[in-house]
């Protein structure tokens, strides 16, 4: 991947945001498009979409483990220059206080909505789908396995979807899921994620979000996420 699409990628993950082209150009003087956009795109690393005239984008999951590799190892640029140098310098810097510290890029970087849950740990998000089962007293929340979980949500999704490739906010969503528990839904979703033809992301404009449309969001990657998209 070139230097120009490896510093469009640092500029999503530390925006965490959706953020259009014209945002972008306002906010930094650059646009994701041609090579660095089909690079992104291509290597799943960012979601882009098209919005009026322009696009935005998003950093995808692997975007963002494929962030904590370069900070892991190094930005290898063969850029010269001022700039590069400082791109690499505060790469290495960062990294050396997330070692310190034992935390992560996205204690660093994620947005924090005081209006949403908490984030769950990898650990527990993992597991969240057995636990929740395990300790449920109620044998109808121990008959919601994944499977039948996510068949709910694509079910619903096509239900909702009004043609292909459609956005479907995940307000709309969950009150078609009956009686399926929060967090064997939520655990669903983030398993999901990781499946090519899934993807959740945010809202590009969180100004205008209702509060429920915040209590509907599903935390991955320590943001919340507002509406899915299941391709063909």
């Amino acid at each position: 991947m070139s230097f120009s699409a490896t510093c469009a990628l640092l500029v999503l993950m530390a925006e965490d945001w959706e953020l259009s082209n014209p945002e972008l150009k306002e906010k930094y003087g650059v646009t994701i498009t041609g090579k660095e956009r089909t690079a992104l795109n291509a290597g799943g690393y960012v979601d882009s979409r098209k919005q009026g005239r322009s696009y935005s984008h998003v950093l995808t999951d692997k975007g963002w483990h494929h962030a904590s590799e370069l900070f892991r190892d190094g930005v290898g640029a063969p850029a010269t220059g001022f700039a590069a140098a400082a791109v690499r310098a505060l790469v290495a810097g960062i990294q050396r206080h997330v070692s310190r510290s034992e935390s992560s890029l996205a204690d660093v970087f994620g947005r924090q909505d005081s209006a949403t849950t908490p984030p769950t740990g990898v650990e527990e998000t993992i597991t969240a789908q057995e636990k929740t089962v395990s300790r449920a007293s109620d044998a109808s929340v121990a008959t919601f396995l994944s499977d039948d979980v996510e068949t709910s949500i694509r079910k619903a999704y096509a239900q909702l979807a009004d043609g292909p490739n459609a956005w479907v906010s995940l307000t709309r969503l969950r009150p078609l899921l009956g009686e399926a528990p929060r967090e064997l839904v939520d655990a669903a979703l983030r398993r999901m994620i990781t499946q090519p033809d899934v993807h959740i992301v945010p809202w590009e404009s969180q100004k205008n979000l209702s509060q429920e449309d915040r209590d509907a969001a599903v935390i991955i990657g320590d943001q919340p996420k507002h509406r899915i998209l299941i391709g063909a």
